[in-house]
């Protein structure tokens, strides 16, 4: 769909920034050059009749979005989670977002149910109620199923979003080349990578195969997490433009005069949803991506019931490790040994200077450190560590943007829940027993059996590869191979020493 109709696209988007206000906080906040303010006014500035108003009771920039529709309101959600690009004050605004839009027709919906599971509605569900809840790509609904009667959550894809989205997606890749093209400062930000991962994302939340499959995901990590619960997931009832879950009882985790009416103690929801992301997070490197109060509730139970699976963020084995090592460095006031992680993983540059670097984390630390306990923000925290890093040479990364994003989210919550909470007495026992667990002579042994592991799967092809290797008529490869073959006995060595040590290492555990 790429062609010249996306340029009439993004000089509507233009008008409509002009028109509510919003073009001017753009600019500034992207201290953008004077080649992209010029070329920004000639697309906006002459056609801002053509603009839509938005509500003048929103703030400019999430009123332009907001009645720039759907796709507008998606990418404005995936940018807050980039204060690198958009800037801190900028992300802000966006992190208000909501896209709660009108509902589309119950009928419709039925519709699109039957054509996607094919099979009759009545034979599946015994009641189906009007939309509880509509978003920007999809609406739920309340029904029971035929038989055993249970509630579940249907949530169903709204009819033409994936063709509507593609439209729009293909005139953001276009504004992105425009950007690179004009700006020399933005091209370092990559935005076309950016706009790339949001098409990646809203693709995802396209398929509600993958939803679905992130909450089993998700719902198996946490089976056993006492008091957090995730919805199981009715596979015979979902598709691509229909999922369906388990019914939820409970309050929303915004409404907090209902928390108080039911009995909750809110300073224990408050320590639990910050101790339950850290958990995720470090443990099982998967953890919801957006946890705003609009997808908690709270069971009568106390259990704290996760919904929306739409977006979540992913961390590698090291990447963790590296995470864990630098909050409790901070946590214990140990900025040189900070800043050493940061130059053992790679992500500050080896030609700088380590001991000016501790300098500049302990300039980070100790303002945070120096608050009172309730006032201390982990995601102030990282965002402080990110602005110093970036001075010294680190590249972004997004997958921990995501995860800072997402903390000052849950910072949020909790404190909404309870503006008196330390938030170390609930992080703290998290981060020191990932650590006890995966950075002491325990996951040495673990990382020596994974080694193993990977030998052991190629140790049976070796032979048959130095024979091939030695059959072959090419003089150069098959010296080679002579040479490979004779230093067999070192690799079987190496093995050796690499078991030796394992057995050592467990040795000492036990």
């Amino acid at each position: 769909m790429r062609g010249p109709h996306n340029l009439w696209r993004l000089i509507r988007t233009a008008g409509t920034f002009e028109k509510t206000g919003a073009m001017d906080v753009v600019l500034d906040q992207l201290n953008a050059p004077r080649e992209l303010r010029i070329a920004a006014r000639v697309l906006g500035w002459p056609f801002k009749w053509l603009g839509f108003a938005g509500d003048p009771a929103l703030p400019p920039v999430t009123r332009a979005i907001t009645a720039l529709g759907p796709s507008y309101i998606k990418l404005g959600q995936i940018l807050s989670t980039r204060p690198d690009f958009v800037g801190d004050e900028l992300a802000l605004q966006l992190r208000v977002l909501q896209d709660k839009l009108p509902p589309f027709p119950t009928d419709q919906a039925k519709a699109m149910i039957e054509a996607d599971l094919e099979v009759p509605l009545s034979s599946i569900f015994s009641e189906f109620s009007d939309p509880v809840a509509a978003a920007s790509i999809a609406q739920v609904h309340q029904a029971r199923l035929v038989g055993d009667g249970r509630k579940v959550a249907v949530k169903v894809l709204r009819p033409g979003i994936a063709r509507a989205f593609r439209r729009d997606i293909d005139a953001f890749y276009l504004g992105a080349r425009v950007i690179e093209m004009l700006s020399s400062s933005a091209r370092r930000l990559r935005p076309m990578d950016v706009i790339a991962h949001f098409d990646e994302t809203v693709q995802q939340e396209l398929d509600l195969r993958t939803e679905a499959a992130a909450a089993g995901e998700f719902a198996a990590n946490t089976a056993r997490d006492e008091g957090f619960r995730v919805p199981g997931v009715e596979w015979s009832l979902s598709g691509r433009a229909v999922m369906t879950l388990d019914w939820e009882e409970g309050v929303q985790m915004a409404d907090l005069a209902a928390i108080d009416a039911a009995g909750h103690d809110r300073a224990a929801l408050s320590e639990r949803v910050i101790a339950m992301f850290l958990r995720h997070a470090l443990r099982d490197g998967y953890f919801h991506a957006d946890m705003h109060q609009g997808n908690l509730k709270v069971a009568p139970n106390g259990d704290i019931v996760a919904l929306d699976f739409g977006i979540m963020g992913r961390l590698d084995e090291y990447t963790r490790r590296v995470y864990a090592e630098i909050l409790m460095g901070f946590i214990r006031k140990d900025y040189r040994r900070v800043a050493e992680v940061h130059f053992e993983a790679g992500y500050v540059p080896a030609d700088r200077d380590i001991d000016l670097f501790a300098q500049a984390l302990r300039s980070v630390g100790e303002p945070i450190f120096g608050m009172d306990a309730s006032r201390i923000s982990m995601g102030r925290l990282l965002a402080y560590l990110f602005e110093v890093t970036e001075r010294f040479g680190m590249e972004t990364r997004t997958e921990l943007i995501l995860l800072q994003r997402t903390m000052v989210v849950v910072e949020g919550v909790a404190r909404t829940l309870n503006p008196h909470m330390n938030l170390w007495t609930a992080a703290g026992p998290e981060v020191e027993r990932y650590i006890r667990e995966n950075l002491g002579p325990r996951a040495l042994v673990r990382d020596l059996g994974k080694t193993l592991r990977v030998l052991s799967r190629f140790g049976p092809h070796l032979p048959r590869a130095v024979e091939d290797a030695l059959r072959r008529p090419d003089p150069k490869v098959a010296e080679v191979a002579r040479r490979r073959a004779a230093g067999r006995p070192w690799l079987w060595f190496g093995a050796g020493v690499v078991v030796a040590s394992g057995v050592a290492a467990l040795l000492q555990v036990l």
